[in-house]
């Protein structure tokens, strides 16, 4: 579907200029949210996963990784601009108090099974691999990058709490760039909205978990300062590097799946770069369990 198009007709209805629609929709992400209710199943949370034929069942060594969730792709909408597999099945393990806090990535697993692949119902190690099958439908939502959403805690309080001159040079050119070029911002986003509205818990696609990405961003920052290709920051210019580069990877990365973070339980995002996803490389999605406590 034409998501990019719908968008801008009825944005155009709104008598926002064309330029500034564009300007907006470049930053705008359709995502798909999966939410338990009535419709046509596209997936199931838990349950006993079908796997390839001789294939184990994923585990980190001798820790087996419980089935999150599956999703039949074939039946997924199709998302402008977001490259899952056209058919077949996508798998998410994860043992998430293991997960939780170790940062190595090895208690999670994506797995892809193409059509056409002989499968069985895997048998599981253990009961406590199986978790309570739940099927699930989807809708469509929109997302957008953190820096443009409304009222979030984390990023537009902060910016509240800084005088023009305290803000990092990074954060004044976005400051101008929403002031200037997106002068109908409110109403661009309130369409989105309007248009895909979601409640889900669990999303697939969209932008990826901004803890993910900050990792990724000192790492790299990291690496480049160790290779010499970069000369070493100034711990006062470090966080102005740091949103720069972060800035930069959320065109790169993108979330496969998320779940949303719900108080005093473990909830687990993965992501993956765009162009492994198009190639089917799920195994080179990265995984982050988080756990929220009062």
């Amino acid at each position: 579907m034409d998501h990019e198009g719908k968008f801008l007709r009825a944005a155009l209805e709104l008598g926002i200029p064309g330029d500034e629609i564009s300007r907006f929709s470049q930053h705008l992400r359709v995502s798909i949210g999966l939410s338990v209710g009535d419709g046509s199943p596209v997936g199931q949370f838990g349950g006993s996963p079908r796997l390839p034929v001789g294939m184990k069942w994923p585990s980190a060594g001798d820790v087996p990784l419980p089935l999150l969730l599956s999703v039949d792709c074939g039946a997924l909408p199709r998302v402008d601009g977001f490259d899952l597999p056209k058919d077949g099945t996508l798998l998410f393990f994860v043992n998430q108090e293991m997960d939780h806090g170790d940062g190595s990535g090895k208690y999670a697993r994506v797995v892809y099974v193409p059509d056409g692949t002989e499968t069985a119902v895997a048998e599981a190690p253990s009961s406590q691999c199986v978790r309570e099958r739940l099927d699930v439908t989807a809708e469509l939502r929109a997302e957008l990058p953190l820096w443009l959403q409304e009222g979030d805690e984390d990023w537009h309080e902060f910016w509240e709490d800084l005088d023009w001159e305290d803000m990092s040079p990074f954060q004044q050119q976005l400051v101008r760039y929403m002031e200037r070029d997106l002068p109908h911002l409110d109403e661009l986003r309130a369409l989105a909205d309007d248009l895909w509205p979601s409640g889900a818990g669990v999303v697939i696609g969209g932008y990826a978990d901004d803890e993910v990405i900050n990792s990724i961003a000192e790492q790299t920052l990291a690496g480049r300062e160790k290779a010499g290709t970069i000369p070493a920051v100034p711990i006062a210019k470090w966080h102005s590097y740091l949103e720069k580069e972060k800035h930069r990877l959320t065109s790169e990365w993108i979330s496969l799946a998320s779940e949303s973070r719900v108080y005093e339980e473990y909830c687990t995002s993965f992501v993956i770069r765009h162009d492994d996803l198009a190639a089917a490389r799920v195994d080179k999605a990265l995984a982050v369990t988080h756990f929220e406590a009062p």
